[in-house]
């Protein structure tokens, strides 16, 4: 399993009954989570001094119940090159905040492989493509690593959201581009129009609708969005990242569907489940998987 094991202002508390108890910054935030499906005490104090709870509806979705929480605030994450990230974040819809803290371990891995390759020569641009980009946790680390990125999601509000991080990282002048687009139809324009990258990041959730209504199964399209996409990448890729919380698609599935899309370009791909330490029990909380293919 890849652990996001180094945040200073996140972490899981611990968790227990279908929820887990998290601090954000300075403040504590209890969640529904449906791979807590143990009952253990509740013992540390935090369960009970709670900033914010989400409740979730017998009948589907939820809502918040606030006790002291400010409508936004803000988180850093120290990337393992040196580079400093900043999250704006606020609760809105289906319990979210903005960010996805275990992903931090994907943002290590890639960013560390684009500095190394700057440092070889720093005057090539290493491009990246960032599909279901959401609020720009992958953009903003791979811009720090001195990557140019095209950041693309369906939302309009998350990709304004994706600049404001941007901005308080220090990145308001980073080759960003800023697309509110289709996944899949912005891939098929870019395989047109001949463009290739050297990294590729694809987050795509279980459902969705893209900016006219169009329906994203997960299941149904993932391996076609993939294939796509590898004909994005240039002759001797960098990296290909595909991130899944859907549980039918396993670290195997990734495996097997990365390498069979990829099969033409040197390299190898590797599997894991993510997941995020938990303080009070030395567990590890699971929070999907990540197929990565690295190139030779």
């Amino acid at each position: 399993m890849w652990i996001a094991d180094r945040w200073k202002d996140y972490e899981v508390i611990d968790c227990a009954d279908g929820e887990k108890l998290e601090r954000w910054g300075r403040y504590n935030l209890l969640r529904p989570d449906p791979q807590v499906l143990w009952s253990t005490p509740k013992q540390n104090k935090n369960w009970k001094k709670l900033n914010a709870h989400y409740h979730r509806s017998k009948k589907g979705g939820g809502e918040w119940e606030f006790f002291d929480l400010p409508q936004e605030w803000s988180i850093h994450y120290d990337l393992k090159i040196g580079k400093q990230l900043t999250f704006n974040l606020k609760p809105f819809s289906f319990k979210h905040t903005g960010l996805f803290p275990e992903q931090a371990t994907n943002w290590d891995w890639f960013s560390e492989l684009i500095s190394n390759k700057k440092k070889q020569n720093p005057d090539k641009e290493i491009k990246v493509l960032n599909l279901f980009a959401y609020t720009g946790g992958a953009t903003i680390a791979a811009a720090a690593a001195g990557a140019s990125v095209t950041h693309v999601d369906a939302s309009k509000g998350m990709v304004t959201w994706a600049k404001e991080n941007a901005v308080s990282s220090g990145l308001s002048d980073a080759p960003i581009r800023w697309l509110v687009d289709d996944c899949k139809k912005f891939v098929e324009r870019e395989i047109r129009r001949g463009n290739h990258y050297d990294g590729i990041i694809m987050d795509p959730p279980s459902y969705g609708r893209g900016p006219k209504g169009e329906i994203w199964k997960i299941e149904e399209s993932i391996y076609e969005l993939i294939c796509l996409a590898s004909q994005l990448l240039k002759e001797e890729p960098l990296f290909f990242l595909v991130n899944s919380y859907t549980t039918g698609l396993q670290p195997a599935v990734l495996t097997y569907m990365i390498s069979t899309a990829l099969k033409k370009f040197p390299g190898k791909v590797e599997s894991h489940e993510v997941g995020l330490p938990v303080s009070d029990n030395g567990l590890v909380l699971p929070c999907g998987a990540s197929g990565r293919f690295i190139g030779k």
